[in-house]
């Protein structure tokens, strides 16, 4: 064994046999391997179908099935900060680090940072790993792909038709027999799944015709006022019964800040005069990550809107909103698996200038 610690970071969303061969080669070149689970506390979606506990159940599954050593790994989750690589980086070295001291105080083995040997292992030819970079100071144990295995067309055969036929070639049978039992357990949310997965299809298939990929542009309305955000139910696909920014698709004759108070009081009937929503606008940003939205490439532009304290001004929810409702900021930062695509960071960012 060349190292002392081995770092996997993935979404595992399934374990395949691509996922294993890694995690068999990193048991190979470490003494202890550090699994970190991307994408947690994420809402249930085509792309994060699964919560970090049933990734690691799967995980654990795949490491017994293989015939490795389960006390040779640990697990962890890591939220997903697309805005803020270095809080990310700060929260992957957190749990590192945490895992070497707990074993560093419980058995003779661990050693302590500063001694250890660290190497992060990965498959590195493909967009979700850029953050193989941001950990120089690691030796990179760079795989290869397996027989093209990914798990986003698993995840396409699965929720197509909710049909196991045609994984069980690609996952290891405790994972396949997992997740068959999983598909068993929750039908409620194996149907929304694949009702997302046909909207997202069917929104996709839509503008095929176009001579190149679309760009969408939308606006969301940040509304703060006396500790709460203002946040609207969701009524259809995609996201159907998620919380959200108010917000929407901003139309071709229309300029951006025309739109985001149109939307927003289309789908929240807010009982503040337009000039005063205008005029309480104190920040603005674009939020533009590649993936944010499973429709495709949808750039947004969002609004912080900060009203004077005072009485929480009648909302209603209308348009496609379900409903609309004032959140206090200290439960809506525990609310991340409740919120639509990247929402939650989003308001995040802007907390920092109220």
């Amino acid at each position: 064994m060349n190292f002392d610690y081995i770092v996997y970071i993935g979404r595992f969303e399934p374990v395949h046999a691509g996922h294993v061969a890694t995690l068999k080669k990193a048991a190979e070149l470490g003494t202890h391997v550090i699994v970190l689970i991307g994408s947690a506390k994420q809402p249930r979606t085509i792309k994060n179908p699964w919560t970090e506990s049933e990734r690691e159940a799967m995980l654990s599954r795949a490491i017994q099935e293989s015939g490795l050593n389960t006390t040779q790994f640990s697990f962890a989750p890591i939220v997903d900060r697309p805005y803020n690589d270095q809080q990310w980086v700060t929260e992957v070295q957190s749990a590192i680090y945490g895992v070497i001291h707990a074993r560093s105080t419980k058995t003779d083995e661990g050693l302590d940072r500063k001694k250890s040997t660290i190497a992060i292992i990965g498959y590195d030819k493909d967009e979700s790993s850029w953050y193989l970079n941001l950990f120089p100071q690691w030796k990179r144990i760079p795989m290869e792909n397996v027989d093209g295995l990914h798990s986003t067309r698993i995840r396409s055969m699965l929720f197509s038709n909710g049909s196991m036929a045609e994984l069980k070639d690609n996952l290891p049978q405790t994972v396949y027999n997992w997740l068959d039992q999983w598909m068993t357990q929750h039908p409620e949310e194996l149907s929304q799944l694949m009702k997302e997965f046909k909207f997202i299809q069917r929104y996709k298939d839509a503008w095929k015709a176009a001579p190149y990929p679309p760009t969408f542009v939308t606006v969301d309305a940040v509304v703060i006022q006396s500790g709460h955000v203002l946040l609207v139910k969701r009524k259809t696909e995609p996201g159907k019964g998620l919380w959200a920014l108010p917000g929407g698709f901003v139309d071709q004759n229309e300029r951006l800040d025309d739109a985001v108070l149109r939307e927003l009081k289309e789908e929240t009937r807010l009982k503040v005069a337009a000039p005063i929503l205008k005029g309480s606008i104190k920040a603005t940003h674009v939020f533009d990550y590649p993936t944010r939205s499973l429709r495709g490439r949808t750039i947004t532009k969002a609004y912080l809107i900060e009203l004077t304290p005072g009485e929480l001004p009648e909302i209603r929810g209308a348009s496609d909103a379900e409903k609309a409702q004032w959140v206090p900021l200290s439960e809506f930062m525990n609310m991340q698996e409740m919120l639509f695509e990247d929402h939650h960071a989003i308001v995040s960012y802007f907390l920092g200038r109220v």
